[in-house]
């Protein structure tokens, strides 16, 4: 049995695994920088551009999918 995994294969997983783990340092940061004494709220405008942020994302993401989809249905690969 033959693997298809070449050194691009590992590479490119290497850059990947790279950007996770930096995309959380960064998210951590960003959770815990600021003053931690009073705690960190969240205002209405806030949850409401999270909210749309999401509502957004999945849109996109979905109708994206669709298309793939129904290109491959109809043959238009």
């Amino acid at each position: 049995m033959t693997s298809k995994n070449g050194i691009g294969s590992w590479v490119a997983l290497a850059i990947l695994i790279l950007l996770l783990v930096l995309a959380i340092i960064f998210m951590m940061v960003g959770w815990t920088s600021g003053d931690m004494d009073a705690g960190q709220q969240m205002s209405g405008a806030g949850y409401v551009a999270m909210t749309f942020g999401i509502v957004v994302t999945l849109a996109l993401g979905i109708g994206l999918m669709t298309l793939v989809f129904y290109s491959s249905r109809k043959g238009h690969d």
